[in-house]
């Protein structure tokens, strides 16, 4: 963990490149240390996940009005200093990314954390 999951409305689509973004949250994810020195969110359990919504209303149901949901998951015990400290770097690069296409429509986002032990919890790897 962590696993980011990013569900956008569909016309975001040919003005974003999501892919982009996947790669530059995840990197935003691993830069983050504790205070010895080691990754807070280990390279290989970070995932980062979009996908469009093709059928959408937002607000009004104007069709030029777009959103984007971010849901990240991770294990607890994480300060609640570093997680703010997270949510406004994640926060930053999107709007980074989304910058260029705010002149075109009307864009919210909203992220939230899901922190919680899991009932079950199974890991396979292939060799």
């Amino acid at each position: 963990m962590p696993h980011l999951r990013i569900e956008y409305t569909g016309n975001l689509d040919g003005h974003v490149d999501m892919q982009a973004l996947c790669n530059v949250l995840c990197r935003t994810l691993t830069q983050f240390q504790d205070d010895t020195g080691n990754s807070v969110f280990p390279l290989t359990g970070t995932r980062v996940l979009a996908y469009p919504a093709p059928y959408a209303a937002v607000a009004d149901g104007a069709a030029d009005r777009a959103f984007v949901y971010l849901l990240l998951r991770i294990a607890p015990g994480r300060p609640p200093a570093l997680l703010d400290a997270v949510g406004k770097a994640l926060l930053a690069q999107l709007d980074c990314t989304l910058a260029p296409v705010t002149a075109l429509r009307s864009i919210r986002a909203t992220l939230q954390f899901d922190e919680g032990r899991p009932v079950y919890e199974g890991k396979w790897a292939s060799a």
